[in-house]
């Protein structure tokens, strides 16, 4: 949506006021957390549990080796093997990265490195894929986000597998980024610079024979490197690897339009995409201020035309958390704070089963729907409307539709009615993508 040069200066003053309160925010969830928590302690104490990633990065490395790797650009993709520690689960929180308040960190009570080994070339790697390679066969990639720390990439992605519990080799891929709310312009150039490199990261996992499939996760900014290597992939070999069969992107800082074009290049034969998408997102709400007001992937409205067809047409996969209530102040991190969503990734995305869950969704609820039972199936339309995770997959929106349509033959034009009611609430309510305020509204009126 175009703007007129009259509004800039209102525009920019409203831009600032935002970026200082989101400032004030990013700033207080960092207070009283010591940086450079990346020297290995080369000590595992009992009860503790640990997760092994590959951590790949073009960032430059640091002097400091608690720091490991800074946010300017090195010149060449490294990767090193790292081994988190992780406190007991009755000293810890699902979703939260416990930091130490003081070096070294009481691996009790707090992550704690253990050790970290620089893998020198290609078949150091491919030995430690080797050794570490889970019955499942299944490789996990996630590309972090705008405003992050070599360990702060490293941390998240270690307690996202560890609380999934997914079945998987967790390899994070570490972009550099500044680590300041102020260096967005910065950040988005870094995801640019390390396209390339990601690239190879993925061809070189692909290319792997131990390895059977990939997913790949990003989030936030980190979604635009991701969709972008595989665009180039795509672009490059005239598809996609065949072993990349599921791409999750949470958070989405991509625009609307921009990630269309992206996923047309991918091909006919492109992976499965899911999308998390929370409409309070306030990192997402500036972003969008400061992209010329156009819509963020992951602050969409999944309610309305005319992306909602569009979407369900590819298959794509979309999660709405707006109402699920979590600690992060922006809203940007929901996907890996909630215990129901992490154990989602886990337990279905990364093996690319359908998402609906009894837990998380009420898909399968209406599986469970007694014939002749009008009461039960209006307890579903209830639970429906008032789930905080609303799920819409379109392979279930297809086979529920058809089980819905035999349930209201069976019991009569009533149920069939409440059926109908159940089906809209589940899906019409849980995809779209508003492409401007004017089409927004303009769709509410009709609804």
């Amino acid at each position: 949506m175009k703007t007129g040069s009259a509004h800039g200066g209102r525009r920019g003053s409203v831009f600032f006021k935002v970026l200082a309160v989101i400032a004030g925010l990013s700033l207080a969830a960092c207070g009283g957390r010591p940086i450079g928590v990346m020297q290995p302690t080369q000590t595992t104490v009992p009860g503790t549990s640990k997760v092994d990633l590959l951590v790949a990065t073009t960032r430059k490395s640091a002097d400091n080796p608690a720091i490991l790797f800074s946010g300017e650009r090195g010149a060449s993709l490294k990767v090193d093997s790292v081994e988190i520690s992780i406190p007991p689960e009755a000293n810890r929180s699902v979703g939260q990265v416990q930091w130490p308040t003081r070096l070294p960190g009481d691996p009790l009570k707090n992550f704690v490195t253990v050790d970290v080994k620089s893998l020198k070339d290609v078949p150091e790697y491919h030995a430690w894929l080797k050794a570490h390679m889970p019955k499942s066969k299944r490789v996990l990639i996630f590309v972090h986000g705008f405003n992050n720390r070599y360990e702060d990439a490293v941390y998240r992605f270690a307690q996202i597998v560890h609380d999934s519990h997914a079945d998987v080799i967790p390899i994070v891929f570490t972009w550099p980024s500044r680590a300041s709310i102020f260096d967005y312009n910065y950040d988005k150039e870094s995801t640019n610079y390390s396209r390339d490199a990601l690239e190879e990261l993925m061809r070189r996992v692909a290319n792997d024979p131990d390895v059977g499939d990939i997913t790949v996760m990003a989030h936030s900014m980190g979604t635009w490197l991701a969709v972008e290597a595989l665009r180039q992939m795509a672009i490059r070999d005239g598809h996609v690897a065949p072993k990349i069969r599921n791409v999750i992107l949470a958070s989405p800082d991509l625009d609307v339009d921009v990630f269309g074009q992206q996923f047309a290049a991918l091909g006919k034969d492109r992976p499965h995409f899911t999308l998390f998408v929370s409409q309070d997102d306030r990192a997402l709400g500036l972003s969008r201020r400061i992209s010329g007001s156009v819509d963020r992937l992951g602050q969409i409205d999944p309610s309305v035309e005319p992306y909602r067809s569009e979407l369900e047409k590819h298959d794509i996969t979309v999660i709405d958390l707006t109402k699920l209530k979590s600690g992060d102040s922006l809203n940007h991190g929901k996907f890996a704070e909630s215990p129901e969503v992490v154990r989602l990734i886990g337990d279905r995305l990364v093996t690319g089963q359908t998402i609906t869950d009894s837990d998380v969704g009420v898909g399968e609820a209406l599986g469970a729907v007694a014939v002749g039972a009008a009461q039960t199936v209006g307890t579903a339309a209830s639970v429906a409307v008032s789930a905080p995770i609303a799920i819409f997959d379109p392979r279930t929106r297809r086979s529920y539709g058809d089980q819905v349509h035999r349930l209201g033959q069976s019991v009569g034009n009533t149920v069939g009615s409440v059926g109908d009611s159940v089906d809209a609430t589940l899906f019409d309510n849980s995809l779209a993508l508003p492409r401007s305020s004017q089409t927004t509204t303009s769709t509410a009126k009709n609804r």
